[in-house]
């Protein structure tokens, strides 16, 4: 596997993307075009940047205060397999790893043996955030979200329980 990802950022140490302070990798890349996404900047999949992985993660283990990694975008599914990887290296360290995707769940697991990377990145996740945005069902208060229809999933106990596990915030 080649070792760089296309990123269209990085916020080093954020609190708003999933619990505690975390850094958040922006994917390059995305094929939903949700209505008023507030990052159309990284639909294109030739935008952004090309980084190392191994450099990225390096970086992310050697600051002690970040407790979690959030894949935004973009849509981090497209490049699950590069994803994939860095949470394989995140998990070592016992760090907390959620994932934003505009696919659901259902689609997800329907399509992880059949897309590079979907089936290795959903088992190196703690918590999934799923579904296109929404403009239409955007509502003040809503944490880690932006519509009413993304649901913030407990990834591990929605695979052992083989049915979705919703964690209310």
């Amino acid at each position: 596997m080649e070792k760089t990802i296309r990123l269209a950022g990085i916020a080093y140490e954020s609190l708003v993307n999933g619990p505690g302070i975390r850094r958040v990798f922006f994917s390059q890349g995305c094929k939903h075009n949700c209505k008023s996404c507030f990052n159309p900047d990284t639909h294109d999949f030739y935008g952004g940047e090309q980084r190392d992985i191994d450099e990225l993660i390096n970086d992310t283990l050697n600051n002690e205060i970040i407790k979690g990694v959030t894949f935004s975008g973009g849509d981090p599914w497209e490049q699950a397999d590069k994803f994939a990887y860095m949470a394989k290296e995140f998990r070592k360290k016992g760090l907390n790893i959620w994932s934003y995707t505009g696919y659901t769940y259902e689609y997800i697991l329907e399509n992880k043996d059949s897309r590079l990377g979907w089936s290795d990145l959903l088992n190196n996740i703690d918590v999934l955030v799923d579904g296109k945005f929404e403009e239409s069902k955007m509502s003040d208060g809503l944490k880690f979200r932006g519509s009413t229809n993304q649901r913030i999933i407990d990834v591990k106990e929605s695979i052992k329980k083989e049915q979705i596990v919703t964690i209310e915030l």
